[in-house]
């Protein structure tokens, strides 16, 4: 995989994104629990977006993108590839300039998140669940439709749309030693990683993923890419492999990369709907996993956690299967 194909978004057109998406995205709220501060004795800080719009900081991503884009070039619509979240994003961003969103979604997808493309007026069309069939069914609607690609995390005006949620905690909790965010396709953990480097380069980013989804670790720790094949997590907004733009980005200023397994991430989640009593999805459940772990040296420490999303099944809960 080339990996050196353009620069990152630059600080400032991370404010630009910032001004761009802020009349049409919740300014979510940052919150505390004396209990996991009590557990691991320390401070930490949630940059909550699973109160965001479509329940995802994925709706920063794809308003920046879409509102990016000139009349003429999305007059036929947007185009992704999504197993739920970046679609409801782009569905409903889509929906703000009055264009259609083609959205490919695997067939196992959520049915919650399905329901919500659905919603918020997404034309789907289904796939087998595995990378090469979502990229060569989005080929075949892009084909037809004439719509334009934008692509979950591949995407430099989608990264940084995304590193406006972490500037905004910078700019409400200042000296955070530690900013932990997960990591799936590396969008978020990529626009993390440059608002951290350009807002506040005292702070180290680290991030978590599925341990049955290893693919960022492998490829962090050989210092190069390797694909997610086939992984059998429940956090299934993790399953995607990083990407061209993402990769570079994650390896000149990610501190490390850490893994949690299935059980310690339903163990957050739970956790997390109990005692902060908020709504968080398996994906989200695997930075505060990295945390009972003690995968991350927090002791004594003011630490930042992205919560990334809230989008869940009430009808196929992990503990409850």
């Amino acid at each position: 995989m080339e990996t050196r194909l353009h620069n990152p978004p630059s600080a400032e057109e991370i404010l630009q994104a910032h001004e761009r998406i802020k009349p049409f995205i919740n300014r979510t709220p940052v919150m505390t629990s004396g209990t996991l501060n009590r557990i691991l004795d320390a401070e930490v800080f949630f940059k909550c977006e699973n109160f965001q719009k479509v329940g995802a900081f994925k709706a920063r991503g794809a308003t920046n993108a879409v509102l990016s884009l000139d009349e003429a070039v999305i007059s036929k619509g947007v185009a992704t590839h999504s197993s739920g979240n970046h679609a409801q994003a782009l569905s409903w961003a889509a929906s703000l300039r009055n264009i259609p969103a083609f959205i490919v979604m695997p067939e196992n997808s959520s049915r919650v998140k399905v329901d919500a493309v659905k919603e918020y007026g997404g034309i789907i069309r289904f796939c087998k669940p595995t990378l090469a069939a979502r990229e060569e069914t989005l080929k075949e609607v892009i084909a037809e439709t004439g719509a334009i690609e934008v692509h979950p995390y591949n995407n430099m005006n989608i990264i940084a749309g995304q590193a406006t949620a972490a500037k905004e905690l910078l700019d409400e909790v200042s000296a955070l030693s530690l900013l932990l965010a997960p990591v799936g396709g590396g969008g978020l953990l990529s626009g993390t990683a440059l608002a951290v480097h350009y807002f506040s380069p005292h702070t180290k980013v680290i991030a978590a993923e599925p341990e049955k989804a290893n693919d960022a670790w492998l490829s962090f720790t050989r210092k190069e890419f390797v694909p997610s094949v086939n992984p059998q997590t429940i956090a299934d907004g993790l399953r995607t492999s990083l990407g061209s733009y993402t990769f570079p980005i994650i390896l000149d200023h990610v501190e490390n990369i850490v893994t949690v397994s299935e059980e310690s991430i339903i163990t957050a989640m739970r956790f997390t709907w109990e005692r902060m009593k908020i709504l968080v999805e398996t994906s989200s459940a695997v930075t505060v996993a990295a945390l009972l772990e003690h995968k991350v040296d927090v002791k004594g420490k003011k630490v930042g956690v992205v919560i990334s999303g809230g989008n869940v099944d009430l009808d196929d809960l992990p503990w409850a299967r």
